[in-house]
């Protein structure tokens, strides 16, 4: 385990359009403030900038609503094109309530409106943009791992966050919906505790933790620091996707 972290938010991030190479922007901003990679360093990326540089931005203008999302909407007091959109996203309801739709996203994630988003995505004084979550992720963290250790010649892990609500606890949390060079969890079940009792349950969710403690930095509201250096960090198991975190159905208690 590591002694020490340091958390460093990447400088200079200008507002992300589709296409650009995030990559050119990471470095960029890291030479701009005298920094470079290090081996073992990872780098957090707010979910909104790959989503963006992606495209996965729809205009509500073109959506036309079907019958379900036009029920769900006079429920949930939202735009029907939006709920539209979100339906589009998603395996199933899980629960919708006034001003909540819970999902199960065709991902595999259970989360708020299947990770559309408004915020910070557009000016509101312009067309009605919605934002959707990575069509992969852990693809798109692949990417930025591969172009990053090229052009570094460092071991670079790369985690892309979102944030998550949660239904036993008050609150959003960064959690980690794509994940590469690192593992995505450790599993330590069968290692002693202090006092050589052996581990029967204990699984870490180390992506999770990583975009947790990088969310700090990032904020919520108008912060404008989506990247997140992160250092000192010394995993040595092998590298997972975040697809490693997902519990499977048949292990979970509250679906």
């Amino acid at each position: 385990m590591t002694d020490g972290l340091q958390l460093i938010a990447v400088p200079g991030i200008p507002l992300v359009r589709p296409g650009d190479n995030l990559a050119d922007l990471i470095v960029r901003g890291l030479a701009a403030a005298g920094l470079a990679f290090q081996d073992r360093d990872v780098l957090v990326l707010a979910q909104k900038i790959v989503s963006k540089s992606e495209g996965r931005i729809v205009d509500l203008r073109t959506i036309t609503p079907s019958a379900r999302a036009e029920e769900l909407a006079l429920v949930l007091q939202k735009d029907p094109r939006l709920i539209e959109v979100i339906l589009s996203e998603s395996r199933r309801i899980v629960r919708a309530v006034r001003n909540v739709l819970i999902v199960e996203h065709r991902l595999g994630f259970v989360m708020a409106n299947a990770g559309v988003d408004q915020s910070n995505v557009a000016d509101p004084n312009g067309p009605p943009l919605a934002l959707l979550l990575p069509e992969d992720p852990d693809a798109s963290a692949r990417r930025l791992h591969e172009e990053l250790q090229q052009r570094s010649g460092c071991r670079v892990g790369v985690v892309i966050n979102d944030s998550f609500g949660r239904p036993w606890r008050v609150g959003t949390v960064g959690v980690a919906i794509g994940c590469a060079g690192l593992p995505a969890v450790i599993d330590q079940r069968g290692d002693p505790d202090l006092f050589g009792r052996t581990l029967q349950t204990t699984v870490v969710a180390y992506a999770d933790e990583i975009a947790a403690a990088a969310s700090l930095l990032m904020g919520q509201a108008d912060e404008s620091r989506p990247a997140i250096l992160v250092r000192g960090l010394a995993p040595e198991k092998a590298p997972q996707t975040a697809r490693a975190l997902l519990r499977p159905g048949n292990e979970d208690l509250f679906r």
